[in-house]
């Protein structure tokens, strides 16, 4: 086993639990109730921010009872690395979101560099209205611009490093069952 993938599987080990299985999953269901009450009748395009909103929407779509059309934007700061960089563009919309309601589902509100320039795009793109969902909000003073809020969140978190439910750590524990925080981090 390579020294990497030990110290991966040490990070888990050393990782507090922030919260559990159960708890997002009961999250995932009150911000899909929101959602329901919300949107049902506004007709969105629905992206899914690839990689880390992979999960959260995959739990979150099944509980939306609603016709909508899905596609997927992947943008990122991060790389893979513990801190963010320049705004990259892996891929753009597909589906045209012109006068549509457009719902933007992420892992996370954390500065919000990344989830803004989405935001950005898709009103300057032409869509009617841009609502976002994410599954966690960090508190913390640090955010990108401050009027910068989702309109749907699962679960508030301190400010740490945290993975789980698709977030990473370096490309690792999207797949853990639970939200994480790094030891010391």
């Amino acid at each position: 086993m390579s020294a990497d993938l030990v110290h991966i599987r040490q990070v888990m080990a050393q990782a507090d639990c922030l919260y559990s299985e159960a708890e997002v999953e009961t999250a995932i269901d009150q911000v899909a109730a929101k959602i329901n009450a919300e949107l049902a009748e506004r007709n969105p395009v629905v992206f899914c921010v690839m990689n880390g909103g992979l999960i959260f929407s995959g739990k979150l779509l099944p509980k939306l009872s609603f016709p909508l059309e899905l596609s997927y934007l992947h943008a990122t700061r991060y790389r893979n690395e513990t801190s963010g960089g320049e705004l990259f563009w892996k891929a753009k919309p597909e589906i045209s979101f012109i006068d549509r309601d457009v719902l933007i589902i992420d892992d996370i509100l954390d500065e919000g560099h990344t989830l803004g320039a989405i935001i950005d795009f898709c009103r300057h793109a032409g869509a009617s209205a841009v609502h976002t969902a994410v599954l966690i909000n960090k508190v913390h003073e640090r955010k990108a611009r401050p009027d910068l809020k989702a309109d749907y969140v699962g679960l508030p978190c301190i400010d740490r490093f945290i993975f789980g439910y698709g977030m990473d750590y370096k490309g690792y524990w999207r797949n853990a069952p639970g939200i994480y925080a790094v030891k010391g981090l």
